[in-house]
């Protein structure tokens, strides 16, 4: 029989690799986008309740992987963190018990940022939440109003640490410290330069989000990270000796973000346990991708 899953966010930078790695393995996807739907997509406006219970009762899926959210931190209007990743993340949850799908595993994509500035190495499944800004907050509500429906429908709930890779909007860190050094640009204006980050592989990432999809427990909640993490000068360095290319680093306090989080690294012990096969790219191997003609490709 086959098996129909429902890819929220499916054009966006995430939903691409994930698209193709769970087309790969035999599943019939089925985007949600807002509008202008191609084959194997269905549009609807998360925030719009109605459109969403339509499509979910035209798809019925076995599967939902939810990826779209408003997920850049600085972006200007907070009301739609709420709106769009709480509210839209509502509606869709609800659409599914109406219409009664026949669902094995519902997947929410949350984010590590929850953990706000940790006080431990690495952070566990286990370690309290603190958010620091509006994106964190109503990715920790999300969270929350999801277990209230636990008891109708099979949900796990991922926190992906920081990724990227090749197509990444040029807004985010790595792609402009690679755009950067493709351009053989002198200078480069960065924020804060003593943050600690996960930079892993989308490619890994994309994998993790469908083998979580087919074996992750109900109820589970799991890091989804490497446990690695990076200094802003580790990826400056590699940049350097992978184009033989050096650039000037000035700090522009316009980027700098007073509520900025120091460090965020994961403890990958329950994915792992999980999921012991996933690839493990470095972060030499992501930049090199990234560097030179990298297809978009799982």
């Amino acid at each position: 029989m086959t098996q129909i899953v429902l890819l929220t966010g499916s054009r966006g930078f995430t939903g691409l690799y994930v698209r193709a790695a769970l087309e790969q393995q035999g599943f019939t996807v089925m985007g949600l986008v807002q509008s202008d739907a191609q084959a194997n997509e269905v549009a609807a406006n998360l925030s719009d309740a109605a459109s969403v219970h339509a499509a979910v009762a035209q798809v019925m899926p076995h599967y939902v992987v939810h990826l779209a959210a408003v997920a850049y931190v600085t972006h200007a209007n907070a009301e739609d963190f709420y709106r769009v990743n709480v509210l839209g993340t509502l509606n869709l949850l609800d659409a599914l018990v109406a219409a009664q799908a026949p669902v094995v595993n519902v997947l929410l994509a949350s984010s590590a940022n929850v953990y706000g500035n940790p006080t431990v190495a690495q952070v566990a499944e286990d370690v309290p939440p603190a958010p620091v800004n509006h994106y964190a907050m109503s990715k920790l509500g999300m969270e929350h109003m999801a277990r209230t429906y636990a008891d109708r429908l099979p949900i796990v709930i991922t926190r992906p640490f920081n990724y990227t890779g090749v197509g990444q909007d040029g807004g985010f860190l790595i792609p402009k410290i690679v755009a950067h050094f493709k351009q053989r640009a002198p200078v480069i204006s960065l924020g804060n330069l003593d943050v600690m980050r996960e930079f892993n592989d989308v490619r890994m990432v994309a994998q993790a989000y469908c083998g979580l999809m087919r074996h992750a427990p109900a109820g589970a909640l799991v890091n989804l990270c490497s446990g690695r993490g990076y200094l802003l000068s580790d990826v400056l360095a590699l940049c350097a000796q992978l184009t033989g290319h050096e650039l000037t680093v000035e700090v522009n306090p316009a980027l700098v973000r007073a509520n900025e989080l120091k460090v965020l690294i994961g403890d990958a012990g329950a994915l792992n346990r999980m999921l012991p096969d996933l690839p493990p790219y470095s972060l030499k191997e992501t930049l090199q991708w990234m560097l030179g003609e990298g297809k978009l490709a799982p």
